[in-house]
């Protein structure tokens, strides 16, 4: 058999693979939160969320509702330079996004938003 067809065969059959296991995948809505940062803030996510007394002022003053603050832990960057990760007994992390940065202390069973700061 020529290389090329082999090739062929190769590439076909990888298709297929990525197609179907792609397929099955999207169903499950896995994620792959590997990268630090993911895993930082999905860390964060899963816990019970607690406002602290300044954060909820400086919501309320700005109008920021849960649901931007719920978008910043999806998709904003953890500042390990900020952050205190190995504090104990619990870890302190500063969250940031394009207009609002967030400080939230991160413990066993709560994510307290300790601090709302706007750029």
């Amino acid at each position: 058999m020529r290389l090329l067809k082999r090739i062929g065969y190769y590439l076909i059959g990888v298709t297929f693979g990525v197609l179907a296991v792609s397929f099955f995948w999207k169903n499950k809505k896995v994620t792959f939160d590997y990268g630090m940062d993911a895993r930082t803030l999905k860390s964060i996510r899963i816990r019970k969320r607690v406002f602290s007394d300044a954060a909820k002022s400086v919501m309320t003053s700005n109008k920021i509702d849960t649901a931007q603050i719920s978008s910043i832990l999806k998709n904003g960057d953890v500042a390990f330079g900020k952050s205190k990760p190995r504090l104990k007994p619990c870890a302190e992390y500063y969250v940031t996004s394009e207009k609002i940065d967030l400080y939230v202390i991160r413990c066993d069973s709560t994510a307290t938003i300790d601090k709302v700061i706007l750029k």
